[in-house]
């Protein structure tokens, strides 16, 4: 291989041992950090990434790029570092065009916003929030600006998250989901719901700890590269394949919340396990693409985890360790994850009703984009349209418009990707049942980690090698649709609530 490339691969190494540090900077500012820490960790994050960003800027790797991108280098890579080279070169093009102390400016009001908007949310009070909010929008403008001129900001937004998703797209999916489960909501919550008296309990933290450790081991977490921390909204990161990280919350009066949690959780995190390690270090190393992501954590959690065969071979074990559910038989469980409630917070719905709390945020954020609406007017619409479509109001701030952490770094259009997630995985279910028969029979049977290795095999070993219509047309053979997943909702539910 020519000495170009080798020098190439080294100064991906400087870059990587920057990014090492802000992984640990920012594990400990959500975990550990006391709250008077804040000052000190904000700064080093802030210098970490700026000495970062004029490496992943200088003109030395764009010399490297240039030489590697000319036809007598590019056509000596495999095909992995053609990708890996061919990315970093329009991202190059892109980053280069943001003065670097804009991105100093960014990165230090990212800090800011996430702190003050958990204070904003400890106080259930969105004026806190508010001209932190109106600032990341501002320069979340001004760097759409810099990076892609001729895009509308919002499809630019999207393509960041999802690339190759842009809201013509996204409208068509969740305009076809929409339409189907409007009437089916409907009739699911004027049928007879279940009683979840049973439910009402205490659940200590630590049992609760210990439910996390044996939910992750059942599904294939790997222990040896992996570890658990705990946060105020729960989220998993990575420093390569080979350390992947979750955190949990713990609620001692609703241990569903961290248990549904944690096989989330650990969805996204055995992805990350599982990317070919030839690719760590590298921006092809860990999944860029949201939806598929996404389709990861909540094909395990929901998909797997809220059928009831999920639960047959490990249910008396789970009883054992939170004493609480003794009590409550297995089909009991069975209809209390699946108990259908038109609730305020998005983390804890089902996962029918969680298709318009995604819809609601995708709505307000091209009202902010396109509209340019206020900020100030954001929690009365997103009070009116909760309102619309699950036909509930938000008591306070807390568990309306500031429930949600995303907005306080940046992350606008990142919200889609959630449901983008879930219509991907009503076409997995539909091609794992065709390649390996009935998954109640496979859930029922224990055989759990026959259905990893499958998503191990079919998704998770390419890193970020394949584009989402990539991986959708390489393990389902078709462009992506809602039907699968409209199709999986209404046998469920009918069943369920005998509709």
């Amino acid at each position: 291989m020519s000495t170009t490339f080798e020098q190439f691969k080294k100064y991906l190494q400087q870059i990587q041992r920057y990014n090492q540090i802000q992984t640990l900077l920012y594990w400990d500012m959500k975990g550990q950090m006391p709250k008077e820490g804040f000052a000190g960790h904000s700064d080093a994050l802030t210098y970490f990434s700026t000495e970062q960003f004029k490496l992943s800027t200088s003109q030395e790797l764009k010399d490297y790029l240039v030489k590697l991108s000319q036809p007598e280098e590019f056509e000596k890579l495999d095909a992995d570092w053609k990708f890996i080279v061919k990315l970093m070169k329009r991202e190059f093009d892109r980053d280069e065009r943001i003065p670097q102390d804009f991105y100093s400016a960014y990165v230090q009001e990212q800090a800011e916003s996430a702190k003050a908007w958990e204070e904003a949310k400890r106080a259930s009070d969105f004026t806190i929030f508010a001209p932190h909010l109106k600032k990341m929008i501002e320069m979340t403008k001004q760097r759409c600006a810099y990076t892609d001129p001729d895009k509308e900001v919002y499809d630019a937004l999207l393509n960041d998250f999802e690339e190759g998703m842009d809201s013509a797209t996204i409208d068509r999916l969740f305009g076809e989901l929409k339409a189907a489960l409007v009437p089916l909501v409907q009739k699911i919550l004027a049928a007879k719901q279940p009683d979840d008296s049973k439910f009402h309990a205490f659940y200590s933290a630590d049992d609760q700890r210990k439910v996390q450790e044996y939910l992750l081991s059942y599904i294939g977490f790997d222990w040896n590269r992996g570890t658990v921390g705990e946060s105020e909204h729960p989220f998993t990161l990575n420093f390569s394949s080979q350390d992947v990280r979750v955190t949990n919350h713990y609620y001692e009066d609703n241990a569903l919340s961290a248990m549904f949690s944690a096989i989330h959780e650990g969805g996204h995190a055995i992805f990350e396990q599982n990317v070919n390690p030839k690719l760590d270090g590298t921006v092809a190393g860990s999944c860029r693409y949201m939806g598929i992501h996404e389709s990861q954590s909540r094909f395990y959690e929901n998909i797997l985890a809220r059928n009831k065969n999920f639960w047959e071979p490990i249910y008396g074990d789970i009883q054992k360790l939170l004493p609480a559910l003794e009590e409550v038989s297995l089909e009991e469980f069975y209809h209390e994850i699946n108990h259908v409630r038109n609730g305020m917070i998005r983390t804890e719905s089902d996962e029918v009703t969680y298709c318009f709390h995604i819809i609601i945020r995708y709505e307000l954020e091209k009202a902010i984009f396109r509209d340019g609406v206020d900020v100030e007017e954001l929690p009365a619409m997103w009070n009116a349209k909760m309102q619309e479509y699950l036909n509930i109001t938000p008591a306070n701030d807390a568990e309306g418009i500031l429930q949600d952490m995303h907005w306080s770094d940046g992350s606008f259009g990142y919200f889609p990707s959630y449901l983008l997630g879930s219509i991907y995985d009503g076409m997995y279910l539909q091609q794992l049942e065709k390649e390996m028969g009935p998954v109640d029979d496979v859930l029922r049977e224990g055989r759990i980690k026959e259905i990893t290795k499958w998503l191990n095999e079919k998704i998770h070993q390419y890193g970020s090698t394949r584009r989402p219509k990539e991986v959708i047309e390489a393990v389902c053979h078709t462009e992506p649709t809602a039907e699968p997943l409209i199709r999986y909702f209404t046998n469920k539910y009918t069943e369920l609530y005998n509709l």
